[in-house]
């Protein structure tokens, strides 16, 4: 099978699962993971914004499959959309800025930057959520290997987005 490529040189064989709310796109990615979906979670083309500020990509091919896997959790998606146009394409979450010894990644509207000497947390900014604070609290002035685990801690969107940073971090990080 012959895989048609957009401009930017991505495969239109995707598709996007929007979701009303933030914890059931937390849900979906960690069921669809589980189970092995090749997806990742992405900010929505403004064309289809309703709800959630996060998507789900997914291959398009699979999408009865993957559906299905989401109806048995009881996880319903506003709609399944296939990536067939350049403005339906997701939005990448995440924005990288070296400071030479300080390394801040951006995921969503939640930056967490780290000491790229000690991988110590030295900020967590962004977001309006109520637990942020919280979160910058239990993880500033803690190595990337010491520090909780956002997700673990956090309840809302932006431990959620801080979480996808933390990742990001750790995979830029090599750690």
């Amino acid at each position: 099978m012959s895989i048609q490529k957009v401009s930017d040189g991505r495969n239109i064989d995707r598709g996007i699962l929007v979701f009303e709310h933030t914890s059931e796109v937390i849900r979906a990615e960690s069921l669809l993971k589980s189970e092995g979906w090749k997806i990742r979670v992405m900010g929505p083309p403004p064309e289809i914004r309703s709800g959630c500020d996060l998507v789900i990509e997914f291959p398009l091919i699979e999408e009865l499959k993957v559906l299905r896997t989401l109806r048995a959790a009881e996880i319903s998606p506003i709609q399944a959309v296939p990536v067939s146009s350049p403005l339906l394409h997701p939005v990448d979450l995440f924005h990288v800025k070296d400071f030479g010894r300080y390394l801040m990644v951006r995921a969503a509207n939640m930056k967490l930057t780290v000491d790229k000497e000690s991988l110590t947390i030295v900020n967590i900014s962004g977001g309006g959520c109520p637990d942020v604070p919280y979160l910058a609290r239990h993880m500033v002035g803690k190595s990337l290997t010491e520090a909780p685990r956002p997700r673990d801690i956090g309840h809302t969107l932006c431990g959620y987005a801080l979480q996808l940073a933390f990742e990001e971090m750790w995979r830029r990080c090599s750690l």
